[in-house]
């Protein structure tokens, strides 16, 4: 009978404990949410329950993005002008301002997790310099989707501009400017930080050119916010183009020599107009760029160095003092292509060489 009383005295008590419990457990976590603040940046771009959409959605902004939105962003009008195995690229006109914006989408199966990435983010976004692509700002939805915010450029990028029969591109001048302005880009990603910034991926689409030519070198770093198998697609692509160094198997070896031997390739295809690859070699012919230069030095085919039209309009003095430059200059370019990593030369120094050739 006592043990019956007892039960029901605590089957009384319960509702009033079960509500006293639950109203000490929200205030508890509602304490501990008010600590933790925005300390866990991935947290911010979690999918909240309800109706499947995230409610609230941040956008991490760097110097050049302060006044952009998710909104906007999301919003804006844009085409299609580029695609990859690991993503898409925008051009996109934000609307408020009237100006146009490249955005590029990485697909959430081709990345790291948020917890991985956002280091990367981070120091992408500080990168500073008057030769390289800025990072405005990084949007990561809640599906995994990730969002690059570059500036856009409207000329386009080198390929489009070695080949599309602008006159431009084969003045010796111009030459001189665009290699040493990507040269340093390059030097700065690989000198500036604590540990060097490799690009991975250096081609000449991955230079893009203002109204005045001036080169800034994108997609730097990329492959860092790529998971494994994602950035040896990368590479394979980048081999297949003709950009890969001999050594690198695997991306995440890449390395500064790789970088360099990238941009011996892009050095020899604004000196002679021709692509990494060609495309359709005759038999005796070498289809690869800097093996097809070797075989030219062999051969004796001196004019096959560089393109015809960098010495036209020039007087007999102007002729002499640009062929002496494009010697040097064909020589420093494959140096940057030795199949030996150990015999390239590094950044400082091919910047130095670029500036004695200019002068």
């Amino acid at each position: 009978m006592e043990h019956r009383h007892k039960l029901v005295l605590i089957i009384g008590l319960s509702s009033l404990s079960l509500l006293t419990i639950l109203l000490l457990t929200l205030l508890c976590c509602r304490r501990r949410k008010a600590g933790n603040g925005s300390q866990d940046i991935e947290a911010a771009f979690e999918c909240k329950e309800g109706d499947g959409l995230a409610k609230t959605e941040d956008l991490i902004k760097f110097e050049g993005g302060e006044d952009l939105s998710v909104q906007e962003i999301l919003d804006a009008p844009g085409e299609v002008i580029g695609k990859s195995s690991y993503g898409t690229l925008y051009k996109a006109c934000l609307v408020s301002s009237n100006s146009l914006t490249l955005l590029r989408f990485l697909r959430p199966t081709c990345t790291l997790r948020m917890k991985e990435v956002m280091p990367v983010v981070e120091l992408l976004g500080s990168v500073r310099h008057p030769n390289l692509v800025p990072l405005n700002a990084f949007y990561a939805g809640p599906r995994g989707e990730k969002l690059m915010i570059n500036p856009f450029y409207g000329p386009g990028n080198l390929a489009h501009f070695i080949r599309d029969g602008n006159g431009e591109a084969h003045k010796w001048p111009v030459i001189c400017r665009i290699s040493i302005g990507i040269a340093r880009g390059l030097h700065h990603l690989h000198t500036a930080y604590e540990r060097p910034i490799i690009h991975g991926n250096l081609k000449s689409k991955n230079i893009l050119l203002d109204p005045n030519y001036h080169p800034y070198v994108s997609d730097f770093g990329l492959h860092l916010l790529l998971n494994p198998p994602a950035g040896q697609q990368m590479l394979e692509v980048s081999a297949s183009q003709g950009y890969k160094a001999p050594e690198l198997i695997k991306m995440k070896d890449a390395c500064e020599e790789c970088d360099i031997y990238s941009l011996g390739v892009i050095l020899l295809e604004l000196l002679t107009g021709k692509k990494p690859i060609d495309e359709n070699p005759t038999p005796d012919q070498d289809f690869y760029l800097p093996s097809a230069m070797r075989s030219a030095i062999l051969d004796d085919r001196i004019a096959d160095l560089y393109h015809p039209n960098i010495l036209l309009g020039l007087s007999n003095d102007q002729k002499v003092a640009t062929e002496d430059g494009i010697l040097r200059y064909f020589q420093l370019a494959m140096a940057c292509c030795s199949p030996s990593r150990l015999l390239r030369p590094d950044m400082k120094e091919i910047l130095d060489k670029l500036e004695e050739i200019r002068k």
